[in-house]
């Protein structure tokens, strides 16, 4: 299948002070600051699966490839000499084998060679370590043809060794990958999730020594247990200084052995600050070159001096999105109240139920959502698919707000006795998040608007603690996100509705008809027959509500107007916020 390139159409918007922007003095010329909201959860490559821990990974680490500049269809090598396709012989005829040339005279932060062998270990390590929702199913699924190393039983598969060193090889200085069946995404997969690891550094720091007698023992291991965990060695244009857990603050330092020019920056610098408040006042003071800054409050940012809007950045997302949880985690768990179905809290099954579920997705406000948080620019989601990819249908079904609709819902739930006697439960959100903290209280309001017995409790919870609550599913109903893995459907199906997927695993759902089509989606070439299939799949998801999508959106950066460089990409983590620093300076 052929991807469809995204590249953006942007609309300049630069506020300049007297004298304009180009006589300002650039404050801090070779530190370039950037303020989010959120704290990264791990370093580890094959850990890593947030925008904010990935964003640091792809600076210090390198993947096989990266895209280049605002596409997402050209690829440029990074650890490998050569991208490979069929035109250069480096991918077979019948698409199963490609052969990647390992770039020579590139170093690892401590000073030793990277290598091939290290390019294969990085890729078994992700694979094998497979923590639960986590990323490794992105590389298990083409080139293992299964997306989890372990049974039901939660037991590692007994073939899971043999056909993983069979998959990954290499060749000289080239490494080889075999796949089961011809998959079309591969590469532009290895251009996130393949970065590579100094598994000589690994071996000495106590992580896996590349061996099949010890593989299983780091199988789904604990997040802390991994030495690059918060430290790490990679091959990338910076290196990690400091990771202050406490303030929430990264400091990278230039790589000054990196493989091509030194970056011109020396240091950057990326901190999570809660308070929009304070994250304005950085920037306009010129202490923070960018920030992270949601749709509702662009009025505040459009008209400050030396700063520049770049607006109407289409994504690759669904973002907010409501997930219930099917089964939660009772245990030590205070989101559920009482956890029972007695007024004062709900029990763990509570949303098996679909007139639940349907409930909540009849008294949701979308438009509302849509004018009033995203100022009108986005519009309703059809499907768990965004429009900026093939298999997005425009006219899919949609939930609506109907108060009518949701109370008819809700008097069937657990035949009666939702209504009869109401609940308390408790919706988490993750802290500076504006947008899903606003749909939080929009459903708030209007589910407690239909019984004075229904009441629910909104928190804001702290990323890395979030994160733990949700893998944990001890969290009721979530409002998080997604944002593309690669540029192809799949990434948005598998993770979303597949019941091996990051978001099924967790809200414990899961269906074989949508795992079937899935699977059946992936490995179609004809487009035709892919976008049907993935139209079947989106119409079957309505019927089932496991998750509420909002809207497809489109977002802006605020930057201060020094900023050169920095290109946008809807596939780099923390898009269109976070940035790849190398080719950034100030000026």
């Amino acid at each position: 299948m052929k991807r469809r390139s995204l590249l953006p159409v942007v609309v300049l918007s630069l506020s300049l002070g007297v004298g304009g922007a180009a006589a300002e003095t650039v404050k801090h010329p070779d530190t370039y600051t950037y303020l989010t909201i959120s704290d990264a959860d791990s370093l580890d490559p094959a850990w890593s699966y947030d925008v904010g821990s990935h964003l640091v990974v792809l600076n210090i680490y390198e993947p096989l490839f990266q895209f280049d500049g605002s596409s997402t269809e050209r690829l440029l090598p990074l650890s490998a000499a050569k991208v490979p396709s069929r035109a250069n012989g480096l991918i077979s005829a019948d698409g199963l084998v490609y052969t990647i040339p390992i770039r020579q005279g590139v170093k690892f932060h401590d000073g030793a060679p990277m290598t091939a062998e290290d390019a294969r270990y990085s890729i078994l390590r992700f694979m094998l370590q497979d923590r639960a929702a986590g990323p490794s199913s992105l590389l298990l699924e083409p080139l293992l043809g299964y997306a989890g190393t372990r049974g039901p039983d939660g037991k590692t598969l007994p073939n899971v060794w043999e056909d993983a060193n069979r998959a990954v090889t290499i060749s000289g200085d080239n490494l080889v990958l075999r796949l089961p069946k011809p998959y079309a995404p591969l590469v532009g997969i290895l251009a996130s999730w393949a970065p590579v690891l100094s598994k000589d550094w690994a071996t000495k720091n106590g992580d896996w020594d590349g061996t099949e007698a010890t593989w299983a023992k780091y199988n789904n291991p604990q997040k802390s247990a991994s030495p690059f965990f918060e430290r790490a060695n990679g091959t990338g244009p910076f290196k990690l200084e400091r990771w202050d857990r406490k303030t929430k603050e990264f400091i990278l330092t230039r790589n000054d052995g990196y493989w091509r020019a030194p970056a011109q920056l020396k240091t950057v610098v990326i901190k999570a600050v809660d308070e929009f408040g304070t994250r304005k006042l950085m920037l306009q003071a010129g202490d923070a070159d960018n920030i992270r800054a949601d749709l509702p409050m662009l009025s505040q940012l459009q008209n400050l001096p030396g700063v520049q809007i770049v607006d109407n950045l289409p994504t690759m997302n669904m973002d907010p999105t409501v997930f219930f949880t099917y089964k939660i985690t009772a245990a030590g768990n205070s989101f559920l109240g009482s956890g029972r179905l007695d007024g004062s809290g709900i029990p763990p099954d509570f949303f098996s139920d679909a007139d639940v579920r349907k409930g909540f997705a009849y008294a949701m406000d979308y438009q509302g959502f849509i004018a009033d948080v995203q100022r009108g620019k986005s519009t309703q989601a059809t499907g768990a698919i965004p429009k900026s990819l093939p298999g997005h249908n425009p006219k899919g079904r949609q939930y609506r707000l109907d108060l009518a609709k949701a109370k008819e819902h809700f008097r069937k739930a657990w035949g009666g006795k939702v209504w009869e006697q109401g609940f308390k439960f408790t919706i988490a959100y993750n802290t500076g998040n504006i947008p899903r903290q606003t749909l939080c209280q929009i459903l708030k309001g209007n589910v407690e608007r239909l019984n004075p017995k229904f009441r629910i409790d909104v928190r804001a919870v702290d990323w890395p603690t979030f994160l733990d609550a949700y893998k944990a599913s001890k969290l009721p109903i979530f409002v998080m996100g997604w944002n593309a893995d690669f540029p192809d459907p799949h990434t948005f199906a598998f993770p979303m509705l597949h019941s091996q997927g990051d978001y099924p695993a967790t809200q414990k759902f899961g269906r074989p008809d949508f795992d079937q089509l899935i699977e059946q989606a992936k490995f179609e070439l004809d487009p035709a027959k892919r976008k049907a299939l993935y139209y079947k799949l989106q119409d079957l998801a309505f019927d089932e509500c496991p998750q509420l999508y909002i809207n497809d959106d489109v977002r802006y950066r605020a930057q201060r107007s020094w900023v050169k460089g920095w290109t946008p990409n809807p596939v780099f983590p923390d898009p269109p916020w976070g940035s790849y620093y190398y080719p950034i300076s100030k000026r």
